[in-house]
């Protein structure tokens, strides 16, 4: 019953609108119709125009353009207030609607009404407006701790909606599995880096953002380079670690800290620290003691300055120093500067 309710009310809209359609003057030369087919689909992308064709003969007695239920022309006459709308009249056999600026408000039905000598015929085009791919919010650049879960965001909108994907871009900038949330469990400090969003719809060029990621580990030391040195010569030892944030060393020889001067001079530069003893003595061989430290943790290296003709390995392969007074001593320091 509801449905017969509906077919009723239906054809009496229809025939209430031709019935206006009769009343309108006669402003537009009399043509049939050849328009697109029923089925048709406009696709435009949004800022663009966007024409949509309608083509009479000599048959037609009224035509007009309608937006869903609302009037935008009759004949020549305009009822819609939109400024970016109008004809296209090329000749005498063309009836065609254009919309400039076109936006996501404009999609929708469009109807191209022919009122005919014989019968009403109507062509209903569906307007489908794309959006390109944007990303309106990303994830500030982070600094964590190794070992701790990090969640990035990225989302985007866009019509059709847009596809997500991430990368690392350094060393192999191969695709990651997330989209708009990317979860990173346990981070380690080879995932530390700059990483890709990406949307994309294939409406236009993708749009892209980056977050770069700081991961904060412990010192590692990586090599402590012993030396040989005659006497009266000059000595060199070097000790390289790994850390982030950048590592402060210190030196000692038998647990006692070295410091610049009287012939000693130590200089450090990033995560490499350099001791040069000018003019090496007898008792400036032995063993020494170099260590690495931040906010995360400490490590120690041993390694040493020997007479030419001892036979020692000086391969520089390092060896983590175990010494509970050292290590306790060196994080008294690092509270006192010491």
């Amino acid at each position: 019953m509801q449905v017969g309710r509906r077919s009723s009310c239906w054809r009496q809209l229809q025939a209430s609108f031709f019935r206006l359609l009769c009343l309108i003057p006669t402003g537009f030369p009399v043509r049939s119709v050849d328009m697109q087919r029923a089925t048709d689909n406009i696709t435009i992308r949004q800022g663009d125009t966007a024409v949509i064709r309608c083509f009479v003969d000599d048959k037609v007695s009224k035509v007009a353009w309608l937006n869903r239920s609302n009037i935008i022309f009759t004949g020549q006459d305009k009822w819609s207030l939109d400024p970016r709308v109008d004809l296209v009249t090329k000749g005498q056999l063309e009836y065609s609607l254009r919309i400039q600026k076109v936006n996501v408000y404009d999609e929708g039905s469009y109807t191209c009404s022919i009122q005919t000598k014989q019968k009403p015929k109507s062509s209903q085009v569906f307007l489908v407006v794309q959006v390109p791919a944007n990303i309106y919010e990303v994830s500030e650049d982070i600094n964590v701790n190794e070992g701790s879960n990090v969640t990035l965001s990225c989302l985007a909108s866009g019509r059709p909606d847009p596809a997500i994907t991430w990368r690392l871009l350094s060393p192999s900038a191969e695709p990651l599995d997330g989209e708009e949330y990317l979860d990173i469990t346990g981070i380690m400090r080879n995932q530390a880096g700059r990483y890709e969003c990406k949307a994309s719809n294939g409406v236009a060029v993708p749009d892209v953002k980056y977050v770069n990621v700081v991961v904060n580990y412990p010192p590692a030391i990586q090599r402590a380079q012993s030396t040989e040195s005659q006497v009266g010569r000059m000595g060199i030892l070097q000790c390289d670690a790994t850390a982030v944030p950048t590592p402060e060393f210190e030196w000692y020889r038998d647990d006692m800290r070295i410091s610049s001067g009287q012939g000693i001079n130590i200089q450090t530069l990033g995560t490499s620290s350099v001791m040069t003893i000018a003019n090496v003595t007898q008792e400036d061989y032995g063993n020494y003691t170099c260590v690495a430290t931040n906010r995360l943790g400490i490590q120690s290296g041993s390694l040493f300055l020997y007479r030419p003709g001892t036979g020692r390995d000086i391969s520089g392969s390092a060896c983590v120093v175990h010494s509970l007074w050292l290590l306790f001593s060196c994080i008294v320091c690092l509270f006192y500067k010491c």
